[in-house]
Parts: structure tokens; sequence; C-alpha cells
């Protein structure tokens, strides 16, 4: 028996209820219960305060946790250093309160490539994104959670894989996103595709 909670921004909680999220998909290849608790705008540190307990509390067997690029889009000046700590507590807690537990993160694609920004913006973002992927890459080795590259993943650089307002995923988009996560856990947990 499986129970898999999904923590994170509007990657993870879907913009569009029409559209299935790639952590629904993932969860049906899983069986078992899950629950999804990530939020349209949320921040790191609101899936700090607001998330973690209630995901540690419902005992996950597996968590994905994918947080950051709300801190650098609402914030000029955004931390990447206090982004890097914020990921480590998490990161420690969830191992520390559920041993055994499988973590799996990842990068965002170029959020900038589609997005309708002026230069200065653009500019701003693209280096903000640049450092938060960099901590979270060093954060998840450190902590030996499996990190999903979306940042230089072929199918991050294909429209079709995001919605019409170029930053959310498409349904192609959390179906790619599902058939990665999933290819990741396979291989953590060596299980053989069903």
């Amino acid at each position: 028996m499986t129970t898999y909670v999904a923590m994170g921004d509007s990657f993870t909680a879907g913009v569009d209820p029409s559209v299935p999220r790639w952590p629904d998909e993932l969860a049906r290849s899983l069986g078992g219960r899950y629950v999804n608790l990530a939020e349209v705008g949320a921040t790191s540190e609101h899936v700090e305060t607001e998330q973690l307990t209630r995901a540690l509390e419902l005992s996950p067997d597996v968590v994905t946790l994918v947080c950051g690029a709300n801190d650098v889009l609402l914030c000029t000046r955004p931390d990447a250093d206090a982004y890097a700590e914020r990921l480590s507590r998490m990161f420690a807690r969830l191992r520390r309160e559920q041993p055994g537990v499988t973590i799996l993160t990842a990068t965002y694609p170029d959020i900038t490539r589609f997005l309708d920004l002026r230069p200065r913006s653009r500019t701003r973002v693209e280096r903000g994104m640049r450092r938060f992927n960099a901590a979270c890459r060093a954060v998840a080795r450190r902590h030996q959670v499996v990190l999903l590259e979306g940042f230089d993943h072929p199918v991050a650089s294909e429209r079709s894989t995001f919605a019409a307002d170029g930053f959310h995923p498409s349904e192609e988009g959390h179906r790619a996103a599902a058939r990665e996560f999933l290819r990741a856990l396979r291989k953590r947990l060596r299980l053989s595709a069903a």
C-alpha cells in the first residue's frame, strides 16, 4: 500500500480542472492513497509552513516536492540561499519523521521561453531560475533526493507542452511530467514496468 503526497505550487496543483494533472497520473500508476496538497501561487515558504506538516500527518511513502518558481516571479531580488536552506529543512524533516520515504523533486524548465516579458524582467527571471535550479540540484544531491531535470529536458523546449499562458503545463506537459516522475521512481525503487 503506497501513500503518495504531492506538494508544491501550480505546476503540481494544476490550473485547469479539465486537464488531468501529472500527480494524478502518477498516483493512478502507483495505486494506494493519494493527496495533492499543492496550491496555486505557493512559494517555498508557504510549502514549508502550510503543506509540510500536513504531508507528514499522512505518513507518506512517496512525496513529490517541487517549488521555487513563485519565489522568483514574486520578488525582484529572489534569495536562492534562503530557498536552499528552506528546501534542505523540508527534505531533512521528511527523512527524519518519515524514515524510508522516497522523495522526488525537479528543476523548472526555462519559464521565460514562452512568457511575454519585458527584456529586463526576462533577464531577472531567467537569472533567478538558473540560481534556484542550481540550488535545488545541490540540495537534492546532499539529501539523496531523486531529481528530475526539467530545465534541460527536451520536451521543455516544445511549445505544445506549455498551456496557452506559456507558463503552466499543457495536457501534454502534464503527461510528459507524469511519465518522467514514474520512470525516476521506478528506477529508484527498482520496480519493473507494469
